[in-house]
């Protein structure tokens, strides 16, 4: 299960810099612990370009991270592993999604059937990146927002994508 950090699992707050703004989207701890449950590997992939435009030092991108790990943990959720491109869109680099070289990575690393495997997001971005790597794909949020139309399923909650992703899998 590869997720999308920013707008999926916590609060999208642009170019998050201070621990003190990573808070939980609602339903999300439930749904990757039922996930994790069902046997999927949870995953994190997310462009932070804040670092390469100098938004962010990377300590601060370290500390959000942290907050982020300790609020998943506190409520007994764990991430399998995790990826972050810190650089700016002009940056061409080819880690950026919509690349799947991250979840290309972490497949190899990990282990993971990529066929069999999930995207969980919010932008065109990582729907691209998912079906770029031959997952499926679940847009979270409303059927009307920008890449919606590009996912395999869309859900408006965190319990609406989970009952997508049971319903397709295995």
């Amino acid at each position: 299960m590869f997720l999308d950090r920013d707008g999926t699992l916590i609060e999208d707050t642009q170019y998050p810099n201070d621990p003190a703004q990573v808070r939980l989207i609602p339903g999300a701890v439930d749904a990757l612990t039922r996930l994790r449950e069902r046997g999927f590997a949870l995953v994190v992939v997310s462009n932070q370009s804040g670092i390469g435009r100098g938004l962010i030092r990377p300590e601060e991108a370290e500390a959000v991270h942290d907050r982020f790990v300790q609020e998943l943990a506190s409520h007994g959720v764990a991430l399998d592993g995790f990826r972050y491109c810190p650089h700016a869109p002009d940056e061409a680099c080819e880690c950026r999604k919509p690349s799947p070289a991250m979840l290309l990575d972490l497949a190899t690393e990990l282990d993971l059937d990529l066929a069999a495997s999930f995207i969980v997001g919010d932008k065109h971005s990582d729907m691209e990146a998912g079906r770029r790597a031959g997952c499926a794909t679940v847009f979270l949020g409303a059927a009307s927002d920008e890449g919606a139309h590009e996912a395999d399923h869309v859900a408006a909650t965190w319990e609406d994508a989970v009952g997508a992703i049971l319903g397709r899998s295995r």
